[in-house]
């Protein structure tokens, strides 16, 4: 008897394996490296007030951010590229576009309002469902289009494209569908939206720090200090300045997580499914219709 799919011994039904997510893009050696080379140097870029040598002094302190300002733009761009070039088609740029315009026109509605950002929970839900590579394009692009949106262009404007490219990369670096499904995705999703929304902006605190530098008083920075100093200086700049924006940033995803992750997800994943990302793409001709009665070449 040819196999059914029935299990064995049972007569019934085998039980349906787990489907494997639909990828719109698929990151290969290339992209992976170039991810890796941008993360890198964001790093370096977000860290080097904490990282810089204290013998080296302030004489060119000055200058990192600005230069870091004009690098990163390069190497994002040279990401998206490298991820676009690895199978960025047609139907995974309209859905990047619109994904991007909703983070875009998300932001705005409470930036500003004591941290809370709702564009936070859409872009984690996105990373999950779409991959590591698509969150981390739709990441960047989505906070370049607020920015141009909102008029929030300036130096700052690179470390938060990378920041919250991370944030949506991460979500989809998290454990498969096979793994968490239901309830459980939704509460690992909510808490992890919580802790990038710190982290979000924790990081961006150190993009800031620096320019304060030479204010004179108990938070600033000052590239001289010892590492420990530095530490303890910068714990205090993010309780005075930001934690306040940063936890109802992250409250405010965990409630939408929450209450609208569920939803969210099926429809992205609808959504994905319909436009059959890894559908072989194939032109043919029509079938010929023939006049009635007659020479179709006449």
């Amino acid at each position: 008897m040819s196999g059914t799919g029935a299990a064995p011994g049972t007569g019934g039904p085998a039980p349906a394996r787990p489907v494997r997510p639909v990828r719109p893009v698929r990151l290969g050696p290339r992209s992976v490296a170039a991810l890796v080379l941008v993360s890198a140097v964001g790093v370096a870029a977000f860290g080097w007030p904490l990282l810089a040598d204290p013998a080296s002094g302030p004489a060119h302190s000055g200058d990192a951010p600005w230069l870091f300002a004009l690098l990163l733009p390069l190497l994002l761009a040279v990401a998206v590229a490298a991820v676009a070039d690895t199978g960025l088609g047609a139907k995974a740029v309209a859905m990047l576009g619109v994904l991007a315009a909703a983070g875009a026109a998300l932001r705005p509605l409470g930036a500003g309002t004591a941290g809370l950002e709702p564009m936070f929970f859409l872009m984690v839900l996105s990373g999950r469902v779409l991959g590591p590579g698509f969150g981390f394009v739709l990441g960047a692009l989505s906070m370049f289009a607020s920015a141009l949106l909102t008029g929030g262009v300036g130096p700052w404007m690179p470390f938060q494209m990378l920041a919250m490219g991370w944030v949506a990369m991460g979500a989809g670096l998290l454990p498969g569908p096979h793994r968490l499904r239901g309830r459980w995705e939704v509460a690992v999703l909510a808490a992890y939206g919580a802790v990038a929304a710190v982290l979000y902006g924790v990081v961006m605190n150190l993009q800031g720090w620096p320019y304060i530098a030479g204010m004179a008083t108990g938070i600033s920075h000052v590239p001289a200090d010892p590492l420990e100093v530095k530490l303890a200086k910068f714990a205090a700049y993010v309780l005075a300045t930001s934690l306040g924006w940063d936890l109802p940033r992250a409250l405010l995803t965990v409630v939408l997580t929450l209450t609208l992750g569920g939803a969210v997800l099926r429809a992205l994943r609808r959504a994905t499914r319909l436009a059959a990302f890894d559908a072989p793409v194939a032109f043919t001709a029509p079938p010929f219709a023939g006049t009635k009665g007659g020479n179709p070449d006449g």
